[in-house]
């Protein structure tokens, strides 16, 4: 019970820092000099630093827990690089172990903290699994994300996130297997499932898709000549209306050509659908609701439909390797289950509720800016 009411302050505390606009100088006094994992420091036998680590700590009950935290780090004079105030400042995540001690730091490059010089691979090796602090490298088989995740309609929403507010979820290399969305209340939602350990050895772990390899197989279709433009996230997507119930049909943005085929149950009147393609830095492919009957709506968030597909197939020749397949149904919620990413680079489903959004989303990593371009001075 004093845990929970402990917690219940924090968070009140919480959100009414959330209201302020903190600037260099004035988040300075909420930052601490983390130390390093070899020091073998325990915040609990640290009264100086005793904190929600430790209220944790003391009960993970022999799990890891892992934390964000703003870390500042003292300047070297013989740094050039180092800021005027004289510390380098850093979105860190921290991990303890199940005795309190903490066993990894991985300073991020994000927002308006300083980026790390030289970018660090963080690993743990647990009787979980082999952990990753969202990195991709090393062959590990499970992510720690103590972070938010942008969760912005129509395209965006959390995969492995423990988030602010409104939404959480827990993915596994199968699909999600917990999920929570609640938009109209502001009280946080503890999801817990079975997950297996070291799911990379397992037999049902998901083979290697190959993302353009049936859409590159279609014979071109006639491309609609009555397409338009339309804004997601500032990017300017190519959109083509589906006029009519069931058809198939295609749309190309530069390199990158997007293939639908489908059948609506019913279409409501109130209903307007279009196929999608962006070609950047992100390569999508999407099927989704507009906001209105009017066009210029298109790709704004809408959370409710009506209309009911029988079957949809929506794949794309993308020249990436990192493509993430996404179905919103109405009320922002997830399908797990309800559709499969074939290993041939199509999406399908033969049964839904009602959609607001069926989405491809690449991406070229390749092309992200170098570290160096990014981090700060």
């Amino acid at each position: 019970m004093t845990i929970g009411k402990n917690m219940a302050i924090l968070e009140a505390a919480f959100k009414e820092v959330a209201r302020h606009v903190f600037t260099r100088e004035t988040i300075y006094p909420y930052l601490e000099d983390i130390p390093e994992p070899q020091v073998d420091w325990i915040p609990c036998a640290d009264p100086g630093r005793y904190c929600p680590y430790c209220a944790w700590g003391n009960n993970l009950m022999g799990k890891t827990a892992a934390f964000r935290s703003g870390d500042k780090k003292p300047r070297n004079s013989s740094d050039p690089r180092c800021p005027s105030d004289g510390h380098y400042r850093y979105n860190t995540n921290v991990v303890f172990g199940s005795e309190g001690k903490l066993v990894a730091c991985y300073p991020q490059c994000s927002g308006s903290f300083n980026c790390p010089k030289d970018p660090e691979f963080v690993t743990i090796n647990t009787s979980f699994g082999y952990v990753g602090i969202f990195t991709p490298r090393f062959q590990a088989d499970s992510v720690l994300f103590p972070t938010a995740w942008g969760n912005t309609l129509p395209l965006v929403v959390n995969f492995l996130s423990a988030n602010t507010l409104s939404s959480t979820l827990v993915m596994a290399p199968g699909g999600p297997r917990a999920y929570y969305y609640n938009t109209e209340m502001e009280n946080g939602h503890l999801l817990v499932t079975e997950l297996s350990s070291h799911p990379r050895l397992s037999p049902d772990y998901p083979a290697d898709v190959y993302w353009k390899l049936y859409a590159s197989r279609i014979e071109q279709l006639p491309l609609n000549n009555h397409y338009f433009n339309g804004v997601i996230y500032h990017d300017i997507f190519s959109f083509m209306e589906l006029n009519e119930p069931e058809g198939n049909c295609a749309i190309c943005q530069q390199d990158l050509c997007c293939h639908l085929s489908y059948k609506m149950a019913e279409k409501w009147k109130d209903d307007i659908y279009v196929l999608g393609a962006f070609d950047g830095l992100h390569v999508i492919c999407t099927l989704l609701k507009c906001k209105s009957t009017d066009r210029n709506t298109c790709g704004q968030p809408v959370e409710t439909a009506q209309t009911k597909f029988e079957m949809f197939s929506l794949s794309g020749t993308f020249g990436t390797n990192y493509v993430f397949p996404e179905v919103l149904y109405s009320g922002v919620q997830l399908a797990p289950g309800e559709f499969e990413a074939l290993t041939d680079g199509h999406l399908v489903s033969w049964t839904s509720k009602p959609v607001l959004s069926v989405t491809l989303f690449g991406r070229w990593y390749e092309t992200d800016p170098s570290h160096t371009q990014r981090a700060s001075p």
